[in-house]
């Protein structure tokens, strides 16, 4: 199987630790954000490693969705990720884990300089705070895009996958790449990743929106959208992906579709052709002992829906596989497909 998905993003190292209530209180953070560390976070990650019980474990948002859809095609090397990293210990984690799972790794690497990391603060149980230092991730150039090794993988792609965290440095990088792989007739995905992006980058969202074919995001997203576009009710999450799906398009084929999940709530689906008739699917519930870490859920899901999508598979199997990924993620320790034998592979 040639690459059929190319994913574009932030890459990063996870430090996750549990009980954490201390250290949210400290940083003056909250249980359930995700917010880039200011001067005032910078301590933290040394302060990890000084104090915690640290599980690394392989992240970045783009990229978990990369590796959960390689799970679900099952073929290795049909899964692509793009990102910066620095030539550290750090980066070759990285660069193990996309081997492990059969993702093809078109890292751009700059010397001398440090890999992202994603503190993941655990706490009462299943909720998390992730506070992000970017260093070098956040550096990619555009040319490294265009580059002998790596635009086979862009041009043999039927998907391009953008997570929403691209839009806070260098976004023109991924304006101008949504632009022309939509010229190419390629689909492409972009994940708005955290209210925060919506909110400060409204205009970054709005210029790539009409190249945008599948749209994703969660409810606490889709609001933040909705209130920087003036929404009458932006917490009506069917009438807000309905705003989204008929946001103006360059190219009318294929009609949007726009994704919005809730958590252990039903998911939210509108197609542009359809705008009017959202389809809401309930997620199968878990037991509390089914649930170990909600980090990358969200991730889980759109790598589910989009191993599905390129499987040809109707919207309502492509919903499905998302959802039993996203379980699968909960129940184990950070971003990782390790159901033991079954895969979900939209069938």
């Amino acid at each position: 199987m040639p690459c059929t998905i190319f994913c574009v993003g932030h890459p990063l190292i996870d430090m996750q630790v549990r009980q954490a209530e201390d250290l949210i209180t400290k940083y003056n953070l909250k249980a359930n954000d995700a917010i880039l560390a200011g001067a005032e976070h910078e301590p933290i990650y040394e302060e990890l490693v000084r104090e915690r019980q640290v599980v690394y474990v392989a992240g970045g948002a783009a990229q978990n969705t990369a590796r959960g859809a390689a799970y679900v095609l099952t073929k290795p090397h049909s899964v692509a990720f793009a990102g910066c990293v620095g030539d550290d210990d750090l980066a070759e984690q990285l660069r193990a884990a996309n081997q492990r799972e059969g993702v093809i790794d078109a890292y751009q690497v700059k010397k001398g300089q440090k890999t992202g990391a994603c503190a993941v603060l655990i706490s009462d149980g299943h909720h998390r705070s992730l506070v992000t230092t970017l260093r070098v991730a956040k550096d990619l150039d555009e040319g490294h895009l265009w580059s002998p090794t790596v635009a086979p993988l862009i041009t043999s792609s039927k998907v391009i996958y953008l997570e929403g965290y691209l839009f806070t440095h260098r976004p023109e990088v991924s304006i101008r790449l949504g632009k022309k792989v939509s010229e190419m007739g390629k689909i492409l995905v972009v994940n708005l990743s955290a209210p925060y992006i919506p909110r400060l980058y409204s205009a970054q969202i709005q210029e790539i929106m009409p190249y945008c074919d599948i749209i994703i995001s969660n409810e606490a997203e889709a609001e933040a959208w909705a209130v920087s576009n003036n929404h009458a009710e932006p917490t009506n999450m069917s009438l807000v992906a309905k705003a989204i799906a008929l946001h103006p398009k360059a190219n009318p084929t294929p009609p949007r579709i726009v994704i919005i999940t809730h958590g252990a709530h039903s998911t939210t689906v509108v197609c542009a052709d359809k705008p009017d008739r959202p389809k809401i699917y309930p997620v199968p519930s878990l037991k509390e002992e089914e649930i170990v870490d909600t980090n990358a859920a969200g991730d889980a899901f759109a790598g589910g829906f989009l191993g599905a999508y390129v499987l040809e598979k109707s919207l309502d199997e492509c919903v499905g596989t998302g959802h039993r990924l996203a379980a699968m993620c909960i129940g184990q320790e950070g971003p990782q497909y390790k159901w033991p034998n079954t895969r979900s592979e939209g069938n």
